[in-house]
């Protein structure tokens, strides 16, 4: 048979107050002294009551004269250093909770992300997307873009790793040159290609928004909106922030 659960509030009926008082009294003198044996600490518990002349203490006036001077005997700082009242302890839990909240909001987004881009992928149309959706979707797709080119370049130094050193000399000094043609390519065109980029991002965001130009498979089946319905949504551009 299960316990019934206790409310937690004052106990206004005298009687029942002082039973539940001595019956929880010795139940807290137990744990204390459980929890010393088991842990191997100095521990001291102090109670008084209205029902009692004198304070209950445990384990003797003498321990608790002990414990108290060794608390006593530390800094300021030691002494605070793990204390909290209760406006500190539900700070605490509001501020776990909402990065809890955060990291949800952060991976429910992504999802819809996902989502957005494989039904784009089949044809299917993005005409239901606000700007923001869209600025999101293009920085989620680069960042999956960045990660596949980073593990096909990672592929290909462990295949050529595993060859040897087969090469000949001048093979060598052709890749050598190559290289070094390449780097030189690349820094005279890093600022026209920065341009190129922006300019077909911007177009490519444009091409989303009209897709009515686009040949699909889909046909007209419509999609969850991910910002339409909710303008003040919790995963706004801070956490996919593709442009900075």
């Amino acid at each position: 048979m299960t316990r019934k659960k206790v409310k937690l509030a004052f106990i206004t009926n005298d009687s029942a107050r002082k039973a539940t008082y001595k019956k929880r009294k010795k139940g807290l003198m137990k744990k204390v002294s459980e929890l010393s044996t088991l842990c191997g600490i100095e521990a001291c518990a102090i109670i008084d009551s209205p029902y009692e002349s004198q304070p209950e203490v445990w384990p003797s006036p003498a321990g608790v004269q002990r414990v108290l001077s060794k608390f006593k005997n530390l800094s300021e700082m030691e002494q605070s250093k793990k204390m909290v009242n209760q406006e500190s302890f539900l700070r605490q839990r509001i501020s776990k909770a909402y990065e809890q909240l955060k990291k949800q909001c952060r991976e429910n987004r992504e999802k819809e992300l996902t989502q957005a881009m494989f039904q784009y992928l089949t044809g299917k149309g993005l005409n239901n997307l606000n700007m923001m959706d869209l600025n999101d979707l293009s920085w989620f797709i680069e960042k999956n873009l960045k990660d596949i080119i980073q593990r096909v370049d990672t592929l290909n130094s462990a295949s050529h790793s595993s060859q040897g050193p087969a090469a000949s000399s001048s093979t060598k000094m052709v890749t050598s040159e190559a290289t070094t043609s390449g780097q030189n390519a690349r820094a005279g065109k890093s600022g026209s290609e920065t341009n190129v980029d922006r300019i077909q991002r911007q177009q490519w965001i444009l091409d989303l928004m009209n897709p009515q130009d686009l040949v699909g498979f889909g046909g007209d089946e419509t999609m969850h909106p991910f910002g339409d319905n909710r303008p003040n949504a919790l995963w706004s551009n801070a956490f996919f922030p593709w442009e900075k």
